[in-house]
């Protein structure tokens, strides 16, 4: 294959007599067409004689990237999680193939560690490859400041989906690209998914239908469902499924939480050189689904109620789902700033999370980050290096009461970087989208102007818990009360009805659990929140036995 050697393995033949059990063998010509690109829940295909061809779409069109011959096998990581499949596969000599269909696939790794071991690696350096390459059969077209490109754009970033954005002011591609199919800029924002119709106007939800993100049924059942898929419900979802529960994990975006939009996290354990919270979710995405966790996004819960001794989740889009223990790890959000007309600008210079993608749109341009915690310092420093110049805006009067000393120092000897203490925002300017912005010293009162076209927000944290019911002991800012934080008489109220005490993360409402940023009394960082997300999952069984499950 024409690709550096981790991209590829080659099984002796020892190995493809044992892989012969799970799959068929077939015979074709060359030519004929073994896997077509957008395939859902795509096979997994090993070559055992001739040679097979993979083609992918890339800016020059179709172009085929490598072959895989004898004891050789085809696919990325589609073929692991069920997603839409990104390329072609041909034979490309007469010979003969083993196609292993995406169920007997799931079987395959889940009871062989050294098989296991091997297509997960290999199909995620594939990935990793064709994103860096630019093979994205996958195509974007509308303007940078267009909300619905942003959000299009932000749950295929988030989900490490390859795809290429062609803005129409920027040059003829776009234009070309929707003269050839017909479209008209009534139409954008537009997606192009290889050879399939394009989509037209999409939202993210309709976007993840048609990439395989999103293909739950209603009524689906799972033992435990987690609600949240951050580091916490990742972690949680690993252990549990690792430890032979079926699990479904779910996200209002994309895996990784307010921690998938950290640019660096540099002092978590076992990254000396530091990871991105999106890498960190991608690699605990693939490991949850190795185990054969269902992860799905982008969905939200709506409400969840009791059903006989199980529970019944509702999501907003009208499914209902039910398991018997539930987790909810659906974290905080970053908080508005108390302005109005905040929201006409999200989307169009103000952001919740400093990302690649965020980085493209104000490279050589004013950066302001208004906050004084790790993910300001991480976003503030990220941006710098693509900013022309970065202000740090906060309240309090040092960013050392909230902050890390590493990212302070850095901050402080960061040169395109400029610290602002004791100051709010409280004005925006900007007609179609954000032109600048004023500020307000806290101890004098006095008011300056900043011509700044990018406002980035790390403000406070507001639980998702609207979706609980007004049952669950909370306390007065909404985050969820677990264990012995919950008082006897709370207990009462909620209709607690065992004999036992909640354990360390259980709620009022027996064998549902809460972990992470979304927990009363939780330390806000991400290995605090994988810790809870792995312990919960022995609290689990332990409740699932005590119930006869």
């Amino acid at each position: 294959m024409t690709a550096p050697a981790d991209v590829n393995h080659t099984f002796p033949d020892a190995e493809i007599d044992e892989l012969l059990a799970f799959g068929t063998v077939e015979s074709h010509k060359a030519g004929d067409l073994i896997l077509a690109e957008g395939t859902m829940a795509p096979d997994c295909i090993l070559t055992l004689s001739g040679h097979t061809d993979i083609f992918a779409t890339t800016d020059e069109g179709p172009k085929r990237v490598g072959w895989m011959e004898r004891g050789q096998f085809a696919g990325d990581l589609s073929v692991l999680t069920g997603q839409r499949h990104s390329s072609r596969i041909e034979m490309g000599a007469d010979g003969d193939i083993l196609r292993i269909a995406h169920a007997d696939f799931q079987r395959l790794i889940a009871g062989n560690s050294h098989f296991s071991d091997v297509f997960v690696r290999v199909f995620a350096a594939r990935r990793e490859f064709g994103n860096s390459r630019g093979f994205a059969a996958i195509i974007v077209i509308g303007a940078a400041m267009d909300r619905g490109v942003y959000a299009l754009r932000d749950l295929l970033m988030k989900h490490g989906v390859a795809h290429r954005w062609f803005d129409p002011a920027d040059g003829p591609v776009a234009g070309h690209l929707m003269a050839e199919r017909g479209l008209t800029d009534e139409q954008l924002p537009l997606v192009i998914l290889g050879a399939t119709e394009p989509l037209v106007q999409p939202t993210p939800e309709q976007l993840a239908v048609a990439l395989g993100l999103d293909l739950l049924p209603d009524g689906a059942t799972a033992d435990v469902l987690v609600v949240g898929s951050g580091p916490g419900g990742l972690a949680a979802a690993v252990y549990a499924a690792s430890e032979g529960l079926t699990v479904i994990a779910l996200d209002s975006l994309a895996p990784g939480g307010q921690a998938g939009t950290s640019s660096k996290i540099e002092n978590y354990l076992g990254f000396p050189t530091g990871i991105s919270g999106n890498e960190l979710a991608r690699r605990a995405t693939v490991q949850a689904q190795k185990f054969g966790a269902r992860l799905v996004s982008p969905v939200r819960a709506a409400s969840i109620g009791r059903d006989g001794d199980a529970y019944c989740l509702h999501l907003v889009d009208g499914r209902k789902l039910r398991s018997r223990a539930v987790v909810v790890a659906s974290g905080a959000q970053y908080q508005r700033l108390p302005i109005e007309g905040v929201e006409a600008y999200e989307g169009r210079g103000i952001y919740y999370g400093a990302t690649p993608m965020e980085a493209q749109l104000c490279g050589n341009a004013e950066v302001t980050v208004v906050g004084s915690g790790n993910s300001a310092g991480q976003g503030a420093i990220y941006l710098a290096s693509v900013a022309k110049k970065v202000y740090v805006i906060f309240r309090r009067k040092s960013l050392r009461e909230t902050m890390s000393e590493y990212l302070v120092k850095r901050l402080e000897e960061h040169p395109n970087i400029e610290i602002i203490g004791s100051t709010d925002v409280v004005a925006l300017h900007g007609e179609d989208r954000l032109g600048g912005l004023t500020y307000r010293c806290r101890e004098t009162g006095a008011e300056d102007h900043c011509d700044c076209g990018f406002l980035f927000l790390f403000l406070g944290a507001t639980p998702n818990t609207a979706w609980l019911p007004k049952e669950m002991v909370c306390d007065d800012r909404g985050f969820v009360k677990t264990g012995t934080d919950i008082a006897p008489i709370e207990l009462v109220r909620a209709g607690w009805a065992l004999d036992r005490m909640p354990s360390r993360y259980e709620t009022s409402w027996p064998r549902i659990y809460a972990i992470g940023d979304v927990r009363k009394g939780s330390v806000k960082r991400v290995a605090s929140s994988v810790g809870e997300g792995s312990v919960v999952v022995s609290d689990i069984h332990a409740a699932l036995a005590e119930s006869g499950s």
